[in-house]
């Protein structure tokens, strides 16, 4: 039965959704609170598809070496102290998560719905007239000391077991691997599963296929509440006039949780701010993507550019930037990869964009107890994009009364009710 959807949010979990929707016949239409041409979070990220990335944000160790980088301005995380209810209340949650027992838990529901996701990136990239760059290479973590490599040939062992394919090579099979770039590791693993693309052609493909199922757009468009008859939503009320709709869909990202508070919903949720750095004409350009293990930094080819992004920051809902991120970006890229330098930087436009990141690094995807019409579809962290596709695949499901292809009781958004 076809029903009229809203979803609030157009980045790719509310992009992915609508097509979906569409897809099974639904009348759909998406709001956001930013302008059409706004770049957010979706666009500027590293567009790594990462089926190795089963392991939660929220892991043990996760809170000490959190405590150890944020006297560091330049480290790859920091939290902004404040005196934020909110933050105190993330955090206790995030260190109540952060144990081996959730990881256990959470990690075989994560590669599924990974693997589950590159099988749909795959499916969208044979369409006509899309194309975003999908490139089925694989993905290096590249480890500077052998330490490091020791400690990610442990986590290749547990990848292995879950059935995701992990290879751990010396410095001179690494360099074997991509000889397009000079590298300066002791050695890296290498996820063959893993892909690559470029987010902004991503979007724009996305949106050009939700137009052509007639998915229409709202833009400038911020929630400001909610009317609601028994346990479903009637209206939703902007400053200039109101919609209403059979089913609801809140994809917000960072700024879920405000709107969900506006409706009586608790969805704890910090921004992690993230930060990228693209160069038009790198004097090298890998043919793999690559995370530098240490420096926690993403490293993409995209066509013939090269991106470097990573850092994550919790300072509220601002997209300011801060020098010293970017510095930690900068200095260490030549540590990696020698042929490189920090003038390479120079002049070079820095971008960042809001991570929504729940307290124990899962999705809150599912529908509510309190409301029969509103799915909840947010709360990815660093895994947004790769997890895009099947969230809205998900969604569709939800939509549609039907049983969903995954279990998703871990991904409640009622957990924290």
């Amino acid at each position: 039965m076809s029903k009229r959807v809203v979803i609030i949010g157009a980045g790719i979990i509310g992009l992915c959704s609508a097509y979906y929707a569409a897809k099974r016949g639904h009348q759909v239409m998406v709001i956001d609170r930013e302008s059409e041409n706004h770049d957010g979070c979706s666009f500027g990220n590293a567009g790594m598809i990462v089926p190795s990335h089963f392991v939660p944000l929220a892991a043990p160790g996760m809170v000490a070496l959190g405590l150890k980088w944020m006297w560091n301005p330049e480290s790859p995380f920091y939290i902004k102290p404040r005196l934020d209810a909110g933050l105190l209340d993330w955090g206790f949650k995030f260190w109540q998560a952060a144990t081996a027992a959730h990881v256990d838990r959470s990690a075989p529901l994560l590669r599924d719905l990974n693997l589950a996701s590159r099988a749909c990136y795959e499916e969208l990239a044979k369409l006509p007239s899309v194309d975003f760059g999908l490139t089925r290479k694989g993905l290096l973590m590249l480890c500077k000391t052998e330490q490091t490599l020791e400690e990610e040939a442990h986590q290749a062992a547990r990848a292995s077991e879950l059935g995701v394919p992990a290879e751990v090579l010396d410095a001179r099979q690494t360099a074997g691997r991509d000889p397009s770039v000079t590298m300066e590791v002791a050695g890296s693993v290498y996820y063959p599963k893993d892909c690559h693309l470029s987010p902004n052609s991503l979007m724009t493909s996305l949106k050009k296929q939700c137009h052509a199922l007639g998915v229409e757009f709202l833009w400038n468009k911020e929630v400001h509440r909610a009317s609601r008859q028994a346990n479903r939503f009637t209206h939703l009320h902007f400053a200039n006039g109101e919609l209403t709709a059979d089913e609801f869909v809140l994809c917000g990202g960072s700024w879920s949780g405000e709107l969900a508070s506006q409706l009586s919903l608790n969805l704890p949720m910090q921004a992690g701010k993230g930060y990228s750095l693209t160069l038009p004409k790198p004097r090298q350009l890998p043919s793999l993507c690559s995370i530098l293990t240490e420096a926690r930094i993403a490293v993409t080819p995209m066509g013939d550019t090269l991106r470097f992004g990573g850092t994550m920051e919790i300072a509220g809902l601002n997209q300011e930037i801060n020098p010293a991120r970017l510095r930690g970006i900068i200095k260490s890229a030549p540590n990696y990869f020698p042929e490189f330098g920090e003038s390479d930087f120079t002049g070079i436009k820095p971008w960042c964009g809001l991570r929504p990141c729940s307290p124990d690094g899962l999705p809150y995807l599912g529908r509510t107890g309190k409301f029969s019409n509103l799915t909840i579809a947010t709360g990815h962290a660093m895994m947004g994009l790769s997890l895009g596709p099947i969230t809205g695949r998900l969604v569709s499901e939800i939509l549609s009364d039907e049983r969903t292809s995954h279990d998703l009781a871990l991904l409640s958004p009622d957990r924290y009710a």
